[in-house]
């Protein structure tokens, strides 16, 4: 298993090299450059003055040039700074915009695999029936629906028709962030629970849309799965033996029928990381999502590579540990 691990991780630094250098010759062959917002903002500028300010930024460089510099300094751990902000790019993705991303989607991931699991494990074993129909009716409606689209919906439902739909909350919100910053609770101002009531509620719609689609696949996945499983010759001859349906489905078949699930869930996380654009645009949450589209737009390179380099290193780590945890899940997978 050691062994294995080493070999993997090692393949991973080509791979993220070559992942690394195609993103950054993509930002650097947008069309403009980081300097027209400086000749927007300053008419009179000069063309020498713009040239020397290219020089100054290294963007006259060839693009091979530009990403040895990059690459250079963040292997030393330096990102850069944003134009945009004025901080560094470690400080305005990774304190700023991933602890949020996180927290949203984290929450959404959780909740999507609580109810998918189950309620794709009672698909199953109703097969054919009301029930059964009817997840499956609700799960196409759940992968058909756009976030933009549901998330303006919920909007709609709870902060314009029904503000006052639950006592104790004097509107629904429309999403964002509370108001209440922890430094008033660590100061004593704001009791805690108010706090992470506040934070509760803020989420709870921006959560359920990120959840929905997630929720909707995985079931159809975890039913189809669980199907496949439950016709296997190993099933049918655990039954023959007298075993009971409950220890034949959950210890014999769900195991195996998870493997699926395992792997969507490891690819599913970098994207969690990435942040979801729209829903957090509909609800105007500060996420990476929104971080890294607005960083493309404002042309603020620094920001987009150290999200999207992130990013990959994700991808690639997520997809060991997917593997690995195969072996947890099916005992007769081993690494060696």
């Amino acid at each position: 298993m050691a062994a294995y691990i080493l070999r993997r991780l090692l393949q991973m630094i080509p791979l993220l090299l070559a992942a690394s250098f195609v993103i950054f010759a993509l930002l650097s062959l947008q069309p403009g450059d980081p300097l027209d917002e400086v000749r927007m903002q300053n008419p009179r500028i000069t063309a020498e003055e713009l040239q020397a300010l290219r020089r100054a930024y290294g963007l006259d460089d060839p693009i091979h040039v530009r990403y040895a510099k990059w690459l250079t300094r963040a292997v030393q751990g330096d990102l850069g700074y944003s134009r945009t902000y004025g901080i560094s790019a470690v400080e305005y993705i990774f304190e700023q915009r991933l602890p949020k991303t996180l927290l949203l989607s984290g929450l959404a991931l959780f909740l999507a695999l609580l109810v998918a699991i189950p309620v794709g494990v009672f698909s199953a074993v109703r097969q054919y029936t009301p029930a059964d129909y009817t997840i499956t009716f609700l799960a196409f409606v759940g992968l058909s629906i756009p976030n933009f689209f549901l998330g303006i919906l919920l909007l709609y439902l709870f902060a314009v028709r029904l503000p006052e739909l639950i006592p104790g909350f004097p509107q629904f919100p429309t999403g964002g962030v509370p108001p209440i910053l922890f430094a008033e609770v660590r100061q004593g101002f704001v009791p805690l629970g108010e706090y992470l009531r506040q934070w509760a509620w803020h989420l709870t719609l921006p959560v359920i849309v990120l959840a929905t689609g997630s929720m909707a696949e995985w079931t159809r996945f975890m039913r189809a799965s669980l199907l496949e499983v439950l016709s296997q010759d190993y099933i049918r001859t655990a039954r023959a033996k007298g075993l009971a349906e409950r220890v034949v489905l959950y210890k014999h078949a769900l195991r195996n029928a998870l493997i699926p699930i395992v792997t969507l869930v490891g690819l599913a996380i970098p994207a969690v990381m990435s942040g979801a654009v729209l829903t957090e645009t509909v609800f105007s949450y500060p996420g990476m999502g929104r971080a890294i589209f607005d960083a493309l737009v404002e042309k603020d390179y620094n920001v987009a590579m150290a999200a999207l380099a992130f990013l990959a290193l994700m991808v690639a780590l997520f997809n060991l540990l997917a593997d690995l945890a195969y072996a947890v899940v099916d005992p007769r997978i081993r690494y060696s």
